[in-house]
């Protein structure tokens, strides 16, 4: 790869930076999602999509006309291999408030459904009754999720192949 080529790339890379930003920003005003004084817990799996969720966030907040706060929350299900040391150490490189909430929701999962059986149902509801319990606890006023209209689809068509099986 030459240097035009990185400068093409970088050139792009902001330009998809800015839109995100921008969409995003006007979705939060148009749906009223954050107000003066919020905590928003962010709510980071790990995945591209929850990491560009968290970016955008903190530049929104360094941008925006109200005040609000954003607090990183991992939920570690107990995944087997799942790196315990990433996420602490890139919250910490971000130097922003953060909480691992350990919460074994991947035994009961796999004690719960049948092998061959679609677990996301149910793993869904343990994920996000610990993540509204926990927001609760820490005075959370609002719950950001890195879900997009591709996943809704996605668990849409899990859904009605694994029901027809």
């Amino acid at each position: 790869m030459n240097q035009t080529d990185t400068r093409k790339e970088t050139l792009e890379f902001n330009k998809l930076q800015k839109r995100l930003r921008r969409n995003v920003g006007n979705a939060i005003i148009d749906y009223n999602m954050i107000e003066e004084n919020d905590v928003v817990m962010a709510c980071i799996s790990g995945g591209k999509d929850s990491f560009a969720m968290l970016d955008i966030l903190l530049n929104l907040q360094k941008a925006a006309p109200i005040k609000f706060d954003v607090v990183a929350v991992n939920l570690d299900q107990k995944q087997p291999g799942f790196p315990e040391h990433i996420l602490p150490d890139y919250f910490e490189t971000l130097n922003i408030p953060y909480y691992i909430v350990d919460k074994d929701t991947y035994s009961v999962v796999k004690e719960k459904i049948p092998e061959g059986k679609t677990t996301c149902g149910l793993c869904s509801r343990l994920r996000r009754g610990t993540l509204y319990s926990f927001a609760e606890k820490i005075g959370a006023t609002k719950i950001a999720l890195g879900h997009h209209l591709d996943d809704i689809v996605e668990t849409m068509f899990l859904n009605m192949f694994h029901a027809l099986a």
